[in-house]
């Protein structure tokens, strides 16, 4: 029979795709994701239905519309194939039935056998239905029935985030959850799974009599997440049990109750705040500790019975180009975060800090202020005492955007501002050394330079370098301390200066060869300057330590910081090679030497630290310096840095590395040796091995493992190793970690990590060393 009413059929198809859009929002909301809310799909009668079956028939009399052998549907972007679908006009019924498939716009898709709904979607049925998510989650129901226009419910429901065996279809996945019946409810926007049985390896593992989840249209919920766990033995065997809770779209909380069998109940929360330019996290902790008495005796974790913290930390944008924020931490006492491991509070120096950042295209702004807090177990505090407190540290560079005379022209200025409680002072070798002394030091730095490059017709490249600086400082200190034996300025104002004309001459040439290219680059360097101002009569704060190698050969100042400028004539001549083969080989290398021509060598000057000694760099001419890379396309790369005695050729220090990444393999081999140091109280030579090595064994297992080896004591330093499974819905790791040479018995730890996709982690202290290889298998 013909058919010419086409709203009739737009009518059907909305019933249809309408009934089954309700039951995959009303299943996939299990999964906890984030979904825009559907829209009523029969509201557009301008909307195209594409329908095609082997017969379509319209009985008149009875009013039913039958489309009958391989049904298919488009309307709206949804899709559905059945082998037969009714829609009755007097009862309000649409029945689909047979092999029922729909796919949402989205992708996710729904099977089912048979479906059963009113055409105002109020009430429905359908029977046997299984969803698809385009996330690769899966559920399965005996039936689904909604009970009104806000509740659906699903019985008998299985639930997992694993995808199924290729191999053995009817195997169990890794783990599921079945439920008997699962609830949502469109008012409250919730999930209810009742009589929740949680499976692992087909085998029951967990009981719930109810869990309850948001629904797709829900992109957070409050409620209990997976519990944590740890052991340590003054600490005894802890579990705690996280809430969350959403106070507004951009304030949330957690707060962690944690009992320690040995110590009672910590409670821990974490409040963040989310605004249009930044954020604010809120933390704090507290305790009163049971035993007090497990910790060592004479110990700030011992002597104390109620411990409390308190952190904040915010960043906000003031504009695209400048930002502002803070960190800090209060503790009753200098021990507590550390001891109990809370997040983000646990390392041993909790930098603690308020800045202002500005970033343009060619200048940066950085103002800084720092107090270092020094978690260890000393009642006394001495170690943060020592430490410099830091209000403010100023730093701006520019490079001016038009060239000037030609060339480039930049200006770097530095403040530092800093007062320490207490001095710092130890004894290695056959000196003392003063990192830092109690009171106020404070110096405002300013450096221009200007360079520019020009090219003969030859191809040498040469580039005048002109730098003016000039530095301000003001220090408390009277007098020198005790074993110190230079002379420190006495307390007041200083001034100093440095003028340097340099010149740098290169002369790359190009070697083409059968099999590659190579450029060697003879490079030579000149710097006129007058001699270091008061080295060892100021102050030393940033440039107490340095590497001379190959990377810092041409350096026109080799010092790590502001508080030293190096000085005199000085000229530094090498050579730099790069070499790239036709197989994919890379190849680098430097080799060098630097020559102090006049004046009197900074790095030979004593200063409180004793900065220069044993840098390769106190002498006329440097110890040698040389670095060689090779660079492999199969994943490995060969490095090599150097340093050699300018008489003798004697290795002094040697730093190598070995790296690789491949599909299978990955890993960093690390050697350093440094030749006996007796001024630093080095007798013998440093030798130390590194290693660290992770291993596929296939698609799913891999292996980790860390070593430092100490070669001159003939002693494993640190040691570690982990299993790792991971596939698409788990990833579990077993971690365990030593230091053998310690003399603390109890220096080793086990942690663990279970995590389900889309369902949460539990751990048993923390894997983090181990988890970046395992997550990158994952993906």
């Amino acid at each position: 029979m013909a058919v010419n009413n086409r709203k009739k059929f737009r009518r059907l198809a909305a019933a249809l795709m309408t009934s089954v859009s309700v039951c995959v929002s009303g299943v996939s909301a299990t999964t906890a994701l984030a979904q825009s809310p559907l829209s009523t799909i029969g509201k557009d009668d301008n909307a195209k239905m594409l329908l095609r079956a082997n017969e379509l028939v319209y009985d008149q009399d009875q009013q039913i519309v039958t489309a009958n052998g391989g049904v298919q549907m488009y309307y709206n972007r949804y899709r559905m194939v059945a082998q037969r679908v009714q829609y009755n006009q007097k009862t309000g019924h649409v029945i689909a039935s047979g092999n029922i498939e729909f796919v949402e716009p989205g992708g996710n898709r729904v099977y089912a056998e048979q479906m059963d709904v009113t055409n105002d979607f109020g009430q429905g049925f359908v029977n046997t239905i299984r969803l698809e998510t385009t996330d690769n989650t899966r559920m399965a129901a005996e039936s689904a029935e909604r009970q009104s226009q806000d509740v659906m419910v699903l019985n008998n429901t299985v639930y997992t985030a694993c995808l199924p065996c290729s191999a053995t279809p009817g195997k169990a996945p890794l783990w599921q959850v079945k439920a008997q019946r699962v609830i949502r409810d469109g008012q409250t926007h919730t999930i209810r799974l009742e009589h929740a049985r949680f499976e692992l390896f087909g085998a029951p593992i967990g009981y719930l009599p109810f869990v309850e989840v948001p629904d797709e249209t829900v992109e957070r919920k409050s409620g209990f997440l997976f519990p944590k766990f740890s052991a340590s033995d003054n600490l005894g065997f802890s579990a705690g049990i996280p809430y969350y809770h959403v106070f507004s779209p951009s304030m949330d909380a957690t707060i962690t109750p944690t009992y320690y069998s040995s110590q009672g109940l910590l409670v821990q929360g974490e409040v963040r705040n989310q605004f249009d330019n930044g954020s604010h996290t809120l933390e704090f902790a507290g305790i009163h500790q049971q035993n007090p008495k497990n910790f060592d005796p004479g110990t700030s974790d011992r002597d104390a019975d109620t411990r409390a913290m308190v952190s904040s930390h915010g960043e906000f944008d003031i504009n695209p180009r400048w930002k502002f924020g803070w960190n800090g931490m209060l503790q009753t006492d200098n021990n507590f975060a550390r001891t109990y491991k809370l997040e983000n509070a646990s390392s041993e120096t909790y930098t603690n800090e308020i800045y202002l950042r500005g970033l343009g295209q060619r200048n940066y702004f950085d103002l800084h202020g720092y107090y270092f807090d020094i978690q260890d177990d000393s009642k006394s505090s001495i170690r943060e005492r020592q430490q410099a407190i830091v209000y403010p540290s100023f730093d701006y560079d520019y490079v001016a955007p038009e060239p000037v005379f030609g060339g480039q022209l930049s200006v770097t200025s530095n403040l530092t501002n800093l007062t320490r409680r207490q001095s710092d002072a130890y004894f290695e070798g056959s000196d003392w050394r003063f990192p830092g002394l109690s009171g106020d030091y404070s110096r405002f730095t300013t450096e221009a330079e200007w360079k520019r490059t020009f090219t003969t017709p030859q191809g040498l490249l040469l580039t005048p370098i002109v730098a003016a600086r000039g530095d301000g400082l003001y220090h408390s200190f009277d007098g020198n301390p005790s074993g110190y034996d230079g002379s420190l300025n006495s307390s007041g104002t200083d001034g100093r200066y440095m003028l340097t004309a340099g010149l740098e001459a290169r002369y790359p040439f190009l070697i083409e060869a059968p099999g590659g290219s190579h450029i060697i680059e003879p490079i030579g360097q000149i710097f006129v300057r007058p001699d270091e101002q008061d080295a060892g009569g100021l102050p030393n704060e940033d440039a107490q330590s340095f590497v001379y190698d190959a990377t810092t050969l041409f350096d026109r100042d080799k010092f790590s910081g502001f508080d030293r400028i190096e000085g005199g004539t000085r000229a530094n001549l090498g050579f730099r090679y790069t070499g790239s083969l036709n197989n994919g080989i890379g190849l680098r290398g430097i080799f060098g030497q630097s020559y102090q021509l006049a004046g009197k060598n900074s790095f030979a000057s004593d200063d409180l630290v004793s900065a220069g000694n044993e840098s390769g760099l106190e002498t006329t001419r440097s110890d040698y310096v040389a670095m060689a890379a090779v660079d492999l396309p199969q994943g490995f790369t060969v490095q090599g840095n150097t340093r050699f005695d300018e008489k003798t050729f004697d290795l002094k220090r040697t730093d190598a590395s070995v790296g690789y990444t491949t599909p299978r393999v990955s890993g960093k081999l690390i050697y350093t040796k440094v030749s006996a140091q007796p001024q630093y109280g080095d007798s013998s030579p440093t030798e130390v091995l590194k290693n660290t090595l992770s291993f596929r064994v296939n698609e799913n297992w891999s292996l980790a493992g860390t070593a430092t080896w100490d070669f001159n004591n003939n002693d494993v330093i640190r040691r570690g190793i982990a299993v790792s499974y991971a596939d698409e819905c788990t990833i579990f790791t077993l971690a365990y970690t030593d230091k053998p040479a310690s003399t603390d018995a109890a220096d080793w730890t086990v942690s663990a990590r279970l995590s389900f996709r889309t369902l949460g982690d539990v751990n048993v202290g923390s894997t983090k060393d181990y988890t970046d290889y395992t997550e990158s298998f994952r993906e």
